[in-house]
């Protein structure tokens, strides 16, 4: 049996779940070969099959997806009603405060004080870059912290570049780096410095609603107890200040919220593992309009999502490696990490 949705967790088992989390890629490649789970989510339209909406929601509704492929298996189809109710309901909005660590460099270098604006912000925990603490390490065996795992900085390998941030707060990213990274002097001493700070997302997550973060806690992968541990803190740092979060389409939205920035600030629009989920038209529809506003726009998405930033890129990614391209108003600057765990700057940037 090899239909679409097989093919999809397939590919997912390969080239996401292996060497991130064994459970996910044995459960990913056990429905690839089920015929009648296939046939459920077969009846779903295409973007809610996607693994990790299976595999979130049934942690979310407290299904077993640590005790094996048959178990899992006897209670999503006992449970597919609520299961697939979940998945058609929720969105996967993984919201990864491990990212600042590769943004965190690029803000610096802009004119201060900045006005954040985050496009598909989830509960708009990447909004703080200045209330968490960073630690920057260099791989000793010379390995750049290239691949695209959830690891980084965990390596007894690692040695400590710099460390530095808010003090006292719950959340240190840890961040691989390589290449001419502009971790400055000035940096390690002051933060950039946000005056404003708003998001957009088509379904925004409240910080304070507990389904909406139990939602969250449930997208994170079983094995990565560090990034559940590091979302929990975030969720703190956000608690204290909710961001302004706007429900909308983010062509008609964005413009809207960069006209609501305040006078002094620069505006930077950014978005990381966002874009993937539009058209190749609706990217493009998107860039048009972003190139149109004040400011700056930072994107950080799969190297493949927006081609003129992949035309520019001097040098190709490691083949499987699954990492981001960073860029600034189309101009690539690094390779970075998925979840923030590593940023490998050009020489060139």
């Amino acid at each position: 049996m090899h239909s679409d949705t097989g093919n999809v967790y397939r590919a997912f088992a390969e080239r996401e779940a292996r060497g991130n989390s064994a459970i996910y890629q044995d459960l990913a490649e056990h429905v690839a070969g089920d015929a009648r789970l296939c046939a459920l989510l077969d009846g779903l339209p295409a973007p809610k099959r996607q693994p990790n909406l299976l595999f979130g929601a049934v942690r979310h509704l407290g299904g077993p997806v640590t005790e094996g492929w048959p178990a899992f298996r006897d209670w999503v189809t006992a449970h597919w009603d609520g299961t697939s109710a979940t998945m058609l309901e929720r969105l996967t909005q993984t919201n990864e405060s491990g990212r600042c660590a590769t943004l965190l460099p690029l803000l610096a270098t802009l004119p201060q004080p900045l006005a954040l604006i985050e496009v598909g912000a989830s509960a708009g925990l990447c909004l703080y870059p200045d209330r968490y603490r960073y630690r920057y390490l260099r791989a000793d065996d010379g390995d750049s912290g290239q691949g695209g795992g959830s690891g980084g900085g965990d390596g007894s390998g690692d040695t400590t570049v710099a460390e530095f941030g808010a003090a006292g707060s719950p959340v240190t990213l840890d961040c691989t780096v390589s290449g001419p990274a502009p971790i400055t002097p000035a940096l390690r001493e002051r933060l950039p410095e946000v005056a404003w700070r708003a998001g957009i997302d088509l379904n925004p997550l409240d910080v304070r609603a507990k389904d909406d973060m139990r939602w969250l806690e449930s997208l994170v992968w079983p094995e990565q107890t560090h990034r559940l541990d590091r979302l929990r803190g975030a969720v703190r740092v956000a608690r204290a200040e909710p961001p302004l979060l706007v429900r909308g389409d983010l062509n008609a939205t964005v413009r809207e919220l960069v006209a609501q920035v305040p006078a002094g600030a620069t505006p930077v629009v950014f978005h990381s593992a966002v874009l993937a989920y539009l058209s190749p038209a609706a990217r493009e529809e998107f860039a048009a309009t972003v190139r149109e506003l004040p400011g700056h726009w930072i994107s950080n998405e799969a190297v493949s999502v927006l081609p003129a930033v992949a035309r520019r890129l001097p040098r190709p990614a490691p083949a499987g490696s699954g990492l981001f391209a960073l860029a600034l108003d189309e101009r690539p600057v690094a390779f970075t990490g998925p979840h923030g765990q590593s940023l490998d700057w050009f020489d060139e940037a």
